[in-house]
């Protein structure tokens, strides 16, 4: 008998559809890279809370603020930036995050007169970390003219909250 033969004509739709979400991602994670370079480059001048991190792929950088589970973040998305205070002491530390956050949610008010601005307090009941933080709404990182005017708002509002914030941690 003779050979059975089948024409392979290329990859299937969904074939192509999972190469190019994967092309996607790598691209998003490069341009965040390049941002992170930017922002950090331009954070050093200014200030040295984030003097000794690097560049990263993902959507966050953060630094220790000197405590086990408490963090002064900068987040990118592809709309908007923010910083934060993020508390996270870690697994079955749910109670104690909580516990963290309502001191200072008890010192509301002189934290954002000392930052000049109302913050976003995000308790997150129901999941195990909390944050407290400033969105920053100038653009994202896709916004590559945008870049200077984001990372100055970005590294300013950073300086702020760590002077608001510090004083309670």
């Amino acid at each position: 008998p003779a050979p059975l033969l089948t024409l392979i004509v290329g990859p299937s739709e969904e074939g192509h559809q999972v190469g190019e979400t994967k092309k996607d991602l790598v691209e998003r994670q490069g341009i965040r890279q390049q941002f992170w370079a930017s922002l950090l480059a331009e954070a050093k001048k200014k200030t040295k809370l984030h003097a000794n991190i690097s560049p990263s792929q993902y959507g966050w950088i953060g630094a220790g603020a000197g405590k086990r589970g408490v963090a002064y973040n900068y987040v990118i998305r592809k709309n908007e930036g923010s910083v934060e205070l993020y508390l996270d002491r870690g697994r079955d530390a749910e109670a104690e995050n909580k516990d963290i956050f309502d001191k200072f949610l008890g010192a509301k008010q002189e934290i954002e007169k000392a930052y000049g601005e109302p913050l976003e307090w995000q308790r997150l009941d129901g999941k195990r970390a909390c944050r407290i933080k400033k969105t920053i709404s100038l653009g994202g990182y896709p916004d590559r003219e945008k870049w200077p005017q984001i990372i100055n708002g970005m590294v300013d509002a950073m300086m702020r909250f760590e002077k608001a914030l510090g004083p309670h941690i």
